[in-house]
């Protein structure tokens, strides 16, 4: 690598899946207030919502979010269209 092209603040960050509680480590800048321990290292933390080990596409597991029962209302609404 050529000296002195990255930030300051280039450094080892590891990346929390939260969904899951997967953990990985790669070189970032991204702003961190948290850390964890990792192998005897003080590490910063950084909490993700999802990642590639917990997204669908990735995956291949198809999650259907049900939330107030909207799959139940449309069924009952619109479902019984192709009956006759």
């Amino acid at each position: 690598m050529k000296k002195d092209i990255h930030p300051a603040a280039y450094r080892p960050v590891v990346f929390k899946d939260l969904s899951n509680g997967d953990q990985f480590i790669s070189r970032s800048t991204v702003a961190t207030k948290d850390t964890i321990v990792v192998d005897g290292e003080e590490l910063p933390l950084y909490k993700l919502e999802i990642s590639s080990s917990s997204h669908p596409f990735y995956t291949g597991v198809k999650k259907m979010v049900d939330t107030a029962g909207r799959v139940d209302k449309f069924l009952n609404k619109y479902g019984n269209r192709n009956k006759k």
